[in-house]
């Protein structure tokens, strides 16, 4: 059966760094790639409750020079693997290159991908076939829930980046329905996953 002939599905939109992978600025080697403690195991969590695992991640890297899209797909390809072996496979990883000043060339540019705005969220949704009213998404960063709000997504969960700690201080109100150290804690909410804490949009 063809995906636009299925009915939509929920996804979980995870951002990368500080939610899946220690935030530790430019990621791009699979040796400085380490994940937040509880990341794969809340992915599986998810997925086990019927959620399509979409990553969408902001990599201004590329368009400033500090490593390629070969790389960054390299890196990807990898930490797919770690995913779909830990019972957690991801559906798609989105990611922007762009940067509006500090890009070099044609990656520098305003976008409607780079978050806040909701671009790679409505992508996944369009190509996976993805209710986004009936999903979630989980960041570290404003910037995380203002593209998710932006695209629809009525679930916006603020975790403390890299599961250290909870977030300093409330996002702008409307923007997050609740907090926590990391994704597993968020993953085991259950009143969270059944849409009771969704704001409006």
């Amino acid at each position: 059966m063809k995906a636009n002939a299925e009915a939509p599905r929920r996804a979980a939109f995870l951002d990368r760094d500080g939610v899946i992978n220690l935030d530790r600025e430019y990621v791009y080697r699979r040796e400085d790639f380490v994940f937040v403690p509880g990341a794969l195991e809340g992915a599986r969590e998810l997925h086990r409750r019927g959620f399509m695992l979409i990553v969408i991640t902001n990599q201004s890297g590329i368009g400033r020079g500090l490593y390629t899209e070969a790389q960054f797909h390299e890196l990807t390809d990898w930490m797919r693997g770690e995913f779909a072996a830990a019972g957690a496979p991801l559906e798609g990883v989105y990611y922007c290159p762009h940067h509006p000043t500090a890009a070099n060339n044609l990656y520098r540019q305003h976008c409607e991908c780079r978050k806040p705005a909701p671009g790679m969220l409505i992508d996944a949704a369009r190509e996976h076939h993805i209710a986004l009213g009936q999903s979630v998404l989980f960041g570290d960063r404003e910037t995380d829930l203002e593209a998710a709000r932006a695209a629809g997504v009525p679930i916006r969960v603020l975790l403390g980046t890299d599961a250290r700690e909870m977030p300093a201080a409330d996002a702008a109100a409307g923007l997050v329905t609740a907090h926590f150290r990391g994704l597993l804690d968020a993953a085991h909410d259950a009143r969270l996953l059944s849409g009771s804490h969704a704001t409006s949009a």
